[in-house]
């Protein structure tokens, strides 16, 4: 969690508008929020929790009690991992968004040393009893939404295993992943963009030729004397 507030510290500046909203939480406050210029941010959790800082919706992710078009940005750390539906998640946070708004996601990479680890070990705990999503599947999804997608990071080549000390000194797996290998990184967060297009009436074919024949039928006063 310390390492992807670090890295939404480098998105944040993209972030622009009146509103965003973060679906769910890892942990029990909202740092995640922390940093962004945005300053009317609400956090949307199912149940009560010891959170601070933020106004508390309490809502599922899949039924938001929100208004059309009416957020800037939408923030789902690891929601999409851990909802019951979360085809229906970004279909909502599409739907709340506005134009051109922001959304901010944030996923365990299956097939990175943290899918093994949730295939082999024990899925008591969260993260490990969720169904991680790949990228190219996320992507596929968000095409259908209509998002563009404006940048993609990747983290965490270090597997989740072993003390802080540890950690530490694995982190050179992080440099060396990144560089070679960001496929298996172990955590990607995407910026997408709500794309809206303004459609073109085309008529339909019956109605093409119905005018054709009007053009046709109608009288021309070219030429015509005056009686």
């Amino acid at each position: 969690m310390a390492e992807e507030r670090r890295l939404l510290a480098r998105i944040a500046p993209s972030l622009f508008g009146y509103h965003l909203l973060q679906l769910g939480a890892l942990g029990d406050d909202v740092a995640y929020l922390q940093g962004c210029p945005i300053h009317a941010r609400t956090l949307a959790i199912p149940g009560a929790l010891g959170v601070v800082g933020a106004p508390v919706l309490r809502a599922e992710p899949e039924r938001l009690p929100v208004g059309a078009d009416t957020m800037d940005a939408v923030l789902l750390p690891h929601t999409l991992d851990l909802a019951d539906d979360p085809h229906q998640v970004l279909r909502e946070a599409e739907r709340v968004l506005v134009p051109e708004g922001r959304l901010v996601a944030i996923g365990f990479n299956p097939w990175s040393l943290w899918g093994v680890r949730r295939l082999l070990g024990p899925r008591a705990r969260a993260p490990w009893y969720g169904h991680f999503i790949g990228y190219p599947r996320l992507h596929d999804w968000l095409s259908l939404l209509g998002f563009g997608i404006d940048r993609v990071e990747v983290l965490m080549f270090r597997p989740p295993v072993g003390t802080a000390a540890l950690q530490a000194r694995l982190e050179f797996l992080d440099r060396v992943g990144e560089r070679f290998l960001p496929m298996v990184a172990g955590v990607y967060v995407v910026l997408a963009v709500k794309r809206v297009s303004t459609l073109t009436p085309v008529k339909l074919p019956w109605q093409r030729r119905s005018a054709i024949r009007r053009r046709l039928v109608e009288p021309s006063t070219r030429g015509m004397r005056r009686g």
